[in-house]
């Protein structure tokens, strides 16, 4: 390795003896170049440890083949599986994914949206906080670069959206455990960090009334991101009080199921589906580490294979201005039925 350092791509260019439009080229696009011209200008690469600074490189371009990543709390299980599975296909498209976590925080959501526009990214899929959200800022966002949402919708901006169906969701699940026993009562955050939670529960009422079933909701006090020891202390408290109308539990999400699960634990209460068991539990989302629970968690899974493949999709349509941008695309939920309920 050379000791001399390069600042830019000029000089690179320089003592590499190839023509800077040339190292241009192959830096967008490294198959554009011939093989041998290619071959000399990673041994250059290698010797001189050059790697070229894609920010000044993208304020000279139309059109960049960055993408950002946006998601509400990357410490959630959930959103760092989807954001890996959106990576990916990024990678493979061709295209530099970027994440970005807003940690909970609207403001920091809308400071990710404006370093992102000095990055002029070729597009954006983002998983906003939503109610939280400042609709201004993301609207006036989106009619600068192609933006695609999922996981969760803004529905006053008509924006392009791919998710879950959460009705339907709450229509399988409600439907199992009736089926496999007591109609089951609902547990959730009276303050909900994800929007999608008031959607769930609007489907479990409709889901009870559609059955046949009075339905029951058990909220409990809490906010922020730490779910499963708001669940932990607010199931511990209902457990105690006795606030359960059932012998089954229906959760807003696994993160709330998992915590449940562990008030359970320390007040004694078995839980599974096994008659000798006092009570079920089950969630919503197959959360990551919702199989390895005790007992596992039975849930209601999100199809992430499918949401990550057609957002970036409709992403890359948008980018190509070959598809409407405002398209909504929904994915039904498949029961995977474990020990706990």
């Amino acid at each position: 390795m050379s000791e001399t350092k390069i600042k830019n791509m000029e000089e690179f260019a320089a003592v590499s003896g190839i023509s800077r439009p040339t190292v241009s080229k192959y830096f967008h696009d490294p198959a554009s170049v011939r093989v041998s011209t290619r071959s000399r200008i990673e041994a250059a690469l290698e010797r001189y440890d050059y790697r070229p600074n894609i920010y000044a490189m993208n304020q000279n371009r139309k059109l960049t083949k960055s993408v950002g990543i946006v998601v509400p709390f990357m410490a959630d299980p959930f959103f760092a599986e989807i954001a890996r599975n959106l990576e990916q296909r990024c990678i493979d498209a061709g295209y530099r994914p970027t994440l970005f976590s807003a940690h909970g925080q609207p403001s920091f959501e809308t400071d990710i949206l404006d370093n992102l526009l000095s990055l002029k990214p070729a597009g954006v899929l983002m998983a906003p906080l939503g109610r939280n959200s400042n609709k201004s800022a993301i609207e006036k966002f989106c009619a600068e670069v192609p933006t695609v949402l999922f996981d969760s919708e803004i529905p006053d901006l008509g924006l392009a959206f791919v998710g879950s169906d959460n009705p339907q969701f709450s229509m399988h699940i409600v439907d199992y455990l009736c089926r496999t026993g007591q109609p089951p009562c609902f547990f959730e955050m009276k303050n909900p960090s994800n929007p999608n939670a008031n959607k769930r529960r609007q489907g479990y009422l409709d889901a009870m009334e559609q059955l046949g079933h009075t339905p029951q909701i058990v909220s409990i006090a809490g906010n922020g991101w730490d779910i499963e020891e708001i669940g932990r202390q607010g199931g511990h408290a209902a457990l105690v009080t006795q606030q359960f109308g059932s012998n089954t539990v229906l959760c807003s999400n696994d993160r709330l199921a998992i915590g449940l699960l562990t008030a359970c634990y320390e007040t004694g209460i078995s839980v599974g589906r096994d008659p000798k068991c006092a009570i079920r539990v089950a969630g919503q989302d197959d959360h990551p580490f919702s199989r390895f629970t005790c007992p596992p968690l039975t849930t209601i899974a999100q199809d992430y294979d499918a949401i990550s493949r057609r957002a970036v999709e409709s992403l890359f349509a948008a980018v190509e201005g070959d598809e409407n941008p405002r398209k909504t695309t929904l994915f039904d939920g498949k029961l995977i039925m474990r020990d706990s309920a």
